[in-house]
C-alpha cells in the first residue's frame, strides 16, 4: 500500500468563503496565544526545572501536553484513543502524515520527537522544538556514534522517544517503507537488552464531503493554504489514535526485522479502513 508521491498539488485548491475566513482568523489567533502563552509560561519553569532536574524535565512536558489538547480543542479535531500507551522505557515509531502529528501524539502521550538538524535553525518552529525538548541529529553516518550517545542519554531518562520512520509526510491513507537507519541505535549494547518500541497508527478521518486526504500534507504543498484550510473547516474532522504492543528489541535479530514489524502494525489499521471503504 506504498506510495512515492510526484504530485505535491493540493487536492483540494483552497476557496473559504467569509464565514471561513473569520472563522480562520479566530482560530488562528486563538492558536497563537495558546502557544505563546504556553511557550512564556515552559520558558520560565525551565529556569526552575533545569537547575533541579537537568534533562529529566518532570514538570515543562505538562505545559507541552496542555497546549496542544487546547489547540485541537480550538481546531474542533476530535481525538479518540485505541490501546494502551508504553510504560516501560523506550521509543514510539509513528506514521507521518501532518503537521497536525505533533499536537495529536503530544496531545496523550509525553513525548520528545527526534527530528533532522536542519529544523533547528528554522525560524519560530525551532524556537518551539528546543522548547519541548526535540532531538536533533544529523543524518550523516559519521554522527552515528554520537547518536547513540544521545539517544542512550535521553532513554535512560525514561523519555519517550519518538520517530517517523518513513522520513516524510504522507497523503494520511499510506505509510511508507520505514527507512531503518535510526533503528540500528536501538540494538546499541546498552539499550538492547531493556528497551521497548511501541508502534502508533495515526489516522485521519476526513470532514464529511471533503476529500479523504483532507488532513495529508505531502509533497511540495505550501505550509500557508494548508494551515488554512484546517483553521477555516466546519464542522471538522476526526483523528484517532492506535496504540500498539510493544515489543522488545532483544526479540529481533537486527534493525530490519524490527522496522518491518514495526511497518507492518502501523500500516494495518489503515489497509482496514481502506478496506472498509471507510476512506
Amino acid at each position: 500500500m506504498s506510495v512515492v508521491w510526484k504530485d505535491g498539488s493540493d487536492p483540494e485548491p483552497v476557496h473559504l468563503s467569509l464565514f471561513g475566513w473569520i472563522r480562520a482568523g479566530l482560530r488562528g489567533g486563538a492558536v497563537v496565544a495558546v502557544i505563546g502563552t504556553g511557550l512564556l509560561a515552559m520558558y520560565l519553569l525551565r529556569l526552575i526545572e533545569k537547575p533541579l532536574y537537568g534533562l529529566r524535565r518532570p514538570l515543562t512536558p505538562w505545559i507541552t501536553q496542555g497546549v496542544c489538547r487546547l489547540t485541537l480543542a480550538i481546531l474542533g479535531l476530535r481525538l479518540s484513543v485505541t490501546g494502551q500507551q508504553m510504560q516501560e522505557k523506550g521509543a514510539v515509531v509513528a506514521n507521518h502524515a501532518s503537521w497536525l502529528d505533533i499536537f495529536v501524539l503530544n496531545a496523550r502521550k509525553r513525548v520528545y520527537f527526534v527530528s533532522k538538524a536542519e529544523v533547528a535553525g528554522w525560524p519560530g518552529i525551532s524556537l518551539l522544538a528546543k522548547a519541548t525538548g526535540t532531538v536533533f541529529i544529523k543524518r550523516e553516518r559519521r554522527e552515528a556514534g554520537a547518536q547513540v550517545a544521545l539517544f542512550r542519554e535521553r532513554l535512560a531518562l525514561g523519555h519517550k522517544l519518538l520517530f517517523f520512520p518513513e522520513g516524510t509526510s504522507t497523503d494520511s491513507r499510506r505509510v511508507l517503507p520505514f527507512k531503518t537507519t535510526l533503528f540500528a541505535a536501538f540494538f546499541d549494547e546498552e539499550l538492547r537488552g531493556w528497551m521497548q518500541v511501541q508502534p502508533v497508527t495515526v489516522i485521519y478521518r476526513a470532514p464529511k464531503g471533503r476529500d479523504a486526504r483532507f488532513f495529508g500534507w505531502w509533497g511540495a504543498q505550501d505550509m500557508g493554504p494548508h494551515l488554512l484550510k484546517v483553521l477555516a473547516q466546519s464542522p471538522q474532522g476526526s483523528v484517532e489514535l492506535v496504540y500498539h504492543a510493544p515489543v522488545a528489541v532483544s526479540d529481533f535479530a537486527d534493525r530490519k526485522a524490527l522496522a518491518a514489524h514495526c511497518e507492518q502494525a502501523v500500516r494495518a489499521p489503515l489497509n482496514l479502513e481502506i478496506a472498509k471503504g471507510a476512506f
